[in-house]
């Protein structure tokens, strides 16, 4: 099983990623960062797409998708990709994670895959 600190340097050797971070969605706060810098603050993105997750929860609920769950919510802008994994292990309950890729170095379906293998060896 990975640490947090390897599996944010797994998630940084992603073809185009700019920054991570594994988030509590539940208070907002980061508990790991890597990357980002003046343009990606990191600290603010965790924040932030903690109420994207909130919101597609509570969606969900409304539409009464028992049984499913969310693999990953995508946000397109024209020069970065930002991907949420909320972790579905009952270690990482309450977590995910999230990285800004720069859209002309990453290949979406492989950042996506590799998401899925990292959090499958996360052990929060």
């Amino acid at each position: 099983m990975t640490n947090t600190d390897v599996a944010l340097k797994d998630v940084m050797a992603i073809d185009g990623a700019l920054g991570t971070a594994l988030v509590d969605f539940n208070s907002g706060l980061a508990l790991g960062i890597l990357g980002g810098g003046k343009d990606l603050d990191l600290t603010a993105a965790a924040a932030g797409n903690t109420d994207v997750v909130r919101a597609k929860m509570r969606t969900m609920e409304l539409l009464n998708l028992h049984g499913q769950t969310i693999e990953d919510i995508l946000i397109t802008l024209t020069g970065q990709y930002h991907v949420i994994r909320p972790l579905t292990a009952r270690s990482g309950a309450g977590l995910f994670l999230y990285v800004a890729l720069d859209r002309k170095r990453a290949n979406l379906a492989m950042a996506r895959r590799q998401l899925q293998q990292i959090e499958q060896t996360l052990d929060v």
